[in-house]
């Protein structure tokens, strides 16, 4: 029996080796990986004695040979292959052990450069895994070395059984469908935002209880990409403590991490079922959160917390008495830290704040038979052209309160109505078929706290039922995008009502 490994990942291959040699196996191998073997004092023969041919171009061809491509791909059951080998004195291949040069970690060094890019292109190690791949029921094919125990226990049983093969095989095929899908995202231009072809690189983070509902099973994926920097947002989080994460968790978790990292200022947001219903900015992070907490107590309970600054002590004391399952925050002060462990199934996440999202960053929605893509819902502040069209124009602080509440809504689902004062959310109205029953119910939470208020609506008012309404009940001010049939009629309402309103030109619809 004849054996090739040449990997990156030397994790276990010592080991591994060793058990195969005392199998009896003959190991043939190459440039790091040869040099590793033979320095714990394993026998390893140079891929080139089996070739009969030296490396060139700096080691780009060392593998792709006859002597190794025919020893692997005859198949064991077919006499014309036995007797071509034998007719070419060619020996077959029976194990090959391959994983391949670190592309993206190389890719995503801020200084990398085309050519390191390039010369970490695996060609070799990807035809020897697929070529071992296809020939699975004759050749075992390992790329992972969590494999190399299982592999050596079947080998020392004499025989590895074919739906062995075939999983060692699938994984071969999806490792290399990993490492080109990063390649082609590289090589494609960064214009180039939805090419008539594309695949994903995913890796499993972790398995989960149950999907949405215990009946449906579940998995967390993290994407991989090739952009430089920290870019995996909630899928980057790292469980300081608490209980495991659960399908929901992990969907509420992102909504509030998004909507935290969205403002500048020192934020908290409250979420439940994946919308904001308590949301402040302040200096203070503590009375940040005891704002965001009274936009709506009720709701809070058992909702998730995000903070784009790290968890002070004064905030986790803030927090007591009420049940959460998540804080996600980008750190925490030691007692902060000490306090909030304290409280034995809440979830805590550590996620590195990244200051400015990607221009590039996309959005996916399954559907049914497919995938929908769009760029993600980032409208630089500076290119917002705010138009006052009542009478009377905002103040100052009416002029905050909108510009707030504009960044707050894009986090709300539509049709989405919030009510703001003193840069904090004081009611929320989500999802609602109609426009007008979304402020119906932000004016509900909002109670006494609508008077005065800012609103801002994710799309334009169809009719001035949604303006009059939210006058009467006190809103002194309304944002929204504007390019109704009927904007006419809600300035109107407005101006009677002695209200201000601006128009953005932009919506932020998000279903």
């Amino acid at each position: 029996m004849r054996a090739i490994l040449t990997v990156y990942d030397k994790t276990g291959l010592v080991e591994f080796a060793q058990g195969l040699s005392e199998l009896g196996v003959e190991l043939y191998s190459t440039g790091g990986t040869e040099a590793a073997l033979a320095e714990a004092g394993l026998a390893v023969r140079s891929l080139a004695e089996l070739t009969g041919f030296p490396e060139i171009l700096d080691g780009r061809v060392k593998s792709l040979h006859p002597a190794v491509h025919g020893g692997i791909l005859a198949r064991r059951d077919d006499p014309g292959h036995l007797r071509e080998l034998e007719a070419h004195g060619i020996g077959p291949i029976d194990l090959v052990a391959v994983n391949l040069y670190p592309f993206v970690e190389t890719v995503r060094r801020p200084d990398a450069s085309l050519q390191q890019a390039l010369e970490n292109i695996d060609i070799g190690g990807v035809a020897l895994l697929r070529a071992a791949a296809k020939n699975f029921p004759d050749v075992l094919v390992v790329v992972d070395p969590r494999d190399y125990r299982e592999v050596l226990a079947a080998l020392r049983e004499g025989q590895v059984p074919l739906p062995q093969r075939r999983r060692l095989a699938y994984k071969a095929f999806q490792h290399v469908a990993l490492y080109d899908t990063a390649v082609a995202e590289y090589l494609r231009e960064a214009d180039e935002l939805f090419p008539e072809t594309l695949t994903f690189g995913l890796r499993k983070r972790l398995d989960l209880r149950y999907g949405e509902n215990p009946h449906q099973r579940g998995a967390f994926y993290e994407e991989q990409t090739v952009a430089p920097g920290d870019g995996r947002g909630i899928a980057g989080a790292e469980q300081l403590h608490g209980i495991e994460l659960s399908y929901v968790n992990i969907i509420d978790a992102d909504a509030a991490w998004q909507a935290a990292r969205d403002f500048a200022e020192p934020t908290v947001v409250v979420v439940k079922h994946a919308s904001p219903c308590g949301l402040a900015s302040h200096p203070d992070l503590a009375e940040a959160y005891r704002r965001a907490f009274a936009g709506d107590p009720v709701s809070a309970y058992g909702g998730i917390v995000a903070a784009n600054r790290p968890f002070n002590e004064e905030m986790a004391a803030a927090m007591k008495g009420v049940l959460y399952h998540v804080v996600i925050a980008p750190d925490y002060e030691p007692a902060a830290l000490e306090r909030l462990e304290k409280r034995r199934d809440l979830r805590i996440l550590r996620v590195p704040l990244r200051e400015t999202a990607p221009a590039s960053a996309m959005d996916y929605r399954r559907v049914s038979g497919g995938i929908l893509i769009q760029e993600e819902d980032h409208y630089p502040d500076n290119k917002l052209e705010l138009r006052a069209v009542t009478k009377r124009g905002p103040t100052s602080e009416e002029l905050e309160d909108l510009r707030f509440a504009w960044r707050a809504v894009k986090h709300v689902k539509s049709n989405a109505i919030v009510l703001a004062r003193d840069r904090a959310l004081v009611g929320v109205g989500a999802g609602q078929p109609n426009r007008v029953t979304s402020v119906h119910l932000a004016l509900r939470a909002a109670g006494e706290k609508a008077a005065g208020s800012a609103l801002a609506s994710d799309a334009f008012f169809p009719f001035p039922d949604g303006v009059e309404l939210a006058g009467d009940s006190g809103v002194r001010a309304i944002i929204q995008p504007g390019g109704s049939i009927r904007d006419e009629e809600c300035i109107a309402a407005a101006d009677a009502r002695d209200m201000a309103m601006v128009f953005t030109g932009v919506r932020h619809f998000r279903h």
